[in-house]
């Protein structure tokens, strides 16, 4: 594609370098973007395709704390069974958390559903401004300034974790990220274009994903190492500074997976509020991220010949978690406040990583989707 015109400058206010800066990433990304089942590629734009403010606002929830790769197969899935919001909001919470599964962080799942069922309320059209979409749940400034900018293409500073990275490098910011947030969001709008600021923001993911990676960067394929102060200090990977990290404290606990005669597992589910909110697990200690939870068969739910299966380990943002994993076949009706999940539907249940992790322990390849 051709080169972006630079005398725009003058009317728009931007400086010589922010238009230099933004024209030689632009044509870069034009090159080099990633193909992402979400994104509309320049050139499908350049021609009039329209971004879909719905599988915008879909993958950039995804995208939160979870990886491009891991978020590809849920964000088709997700489109498979839910093509637009509408259908979506008329989706069973239960069956949006199931889908949801593995994904992590499942508060996003909930306001996720939330959010479907307020835009679906109001005539099933997203707000095109990052005020208004503040206003939607689970919708933060990042993800306001994302959708605005990719579907609406709206001049919004997009800052996630690759663009701090990269900005740091660019202007050798030498304050802790932690504390250097306002400066790095102050810079990246003055670095957004008027023109395409959509693919901008995307550009500036997509540099920082391929190219200014936290290790080992490839500074001389960037298309902005002619600008980046860090190139010339020879140590860019020493940006962006941070702070080292406190160890996670470590919780324990013990998990309890009862089994039927035809293979069914005995589940419940937790609470809508707290960690794991609404999710399914196997019946627990009551361990938390404070405290920790009993560790043997003596604090099992109910009386069985608990037999240990092994031990399980996961890591949570803010804790660490063991759990002594006990395994029981047992007869008989369901407890009050559980059911039984048949072998077949399983690995269809809400089930978070944790838990498959208990399951698995106990009883191999139970969590695996299978043929009835």
């Amino acid at each position: 594609m051709a080169s972006h015109d630079q005398t725009r400058k003058a009317a728009s206010g931007e400086s010589s370098e922010a238009v230099s800066v933004a024209s030689r990433l632009l044509d870069w990304y034009d090159a080099h973007h990633r193909d992402l089942p979400w994104r509309v590629a320049p050139k499908a734009l350049a021609e009039g395709a329209k971004p879909d403010p719905y599988r915008v606002w879909l993958s950039e929830v995804m995208l939160q704390q979870t990886t491009v790769e891991a978020v590809k197969a849920y964000f088709r899935a997700f489109l498979e069974k839910w093509p637009d919001v509408r259908a979506l909001a008329a989706a069973p919470a239960e069956d949006v958390m199931k889908a949801w599964a593995g994904l992590g962080y499942y508060s996003r799942a909930r306001n996720l559903k939330a959010c479907a069922d307020l835009v679906a309320q109001r005539g099933v059209r997203f707000p095109d401004t990052e005020a208004g979409l503040r206003e939607l749940p689970g919708i933060g400034a990042y993800t306001a300034a994302a959708i605005s900018a990719i579907a609406f293409d709206r001049p919004a500073a997009v800052v996630d974790g690759n663009v701090e990275r990269v900005v740091s490098r660019l202007n050798s910011i030498a304050t802790p990220l932690s504390e250097a947030k306002p400066e790095i969001r102050a810079l990246v709008e003055r670095m957004v274009p008027t023109r395409r600021p959509g693919d901008f923001a995307q550009a500036m993911m997509d540099l920082g994903a391929t190219i200014c990676t936290p290790r080992r960067p490839r500074c001389m394929l960037c298309p902005l190492c002619a600008d980046c102060s860090a190139i010339v200090s020879g140590d860019p990977e020493r940006f962006p500074v941070r702070l080292p990290k406190d160890d996670k404290p470590l919780r324990r606990g013990a998990a309890f997976v009862a089994q039927r005669s035809d293979g069914a597992v005995l589940l419940r589910k937790r609470p809508e509020k707290g960690l794991l909110g609404g999710m399914t697990e196997v019946p627990t200690t009551a361990w938390s991220a404070r405290v920790d939870g009993a560790t043997t068969e003596a604090g099992a739910p109910f009386a069985a010949d608990w037999r240990r299966a092994g031990r399980i380990a996961h890591v949570f943002t803010h804790f660490a978690l063991e759990l002594e994993v006990f395994h029981a076949h047992i007869k008989g009706d369901a407890p009050e406040g559980h059911f039984w999940s048949l072998a077949h539907e399983i690995s269809g249940e809400a089930l978070p990583t944790v838990m498959k992790k208990v399951i698995e322990a106990a009883i191999p390849g139970a969590t695996k989707a299978r043929r009835v």
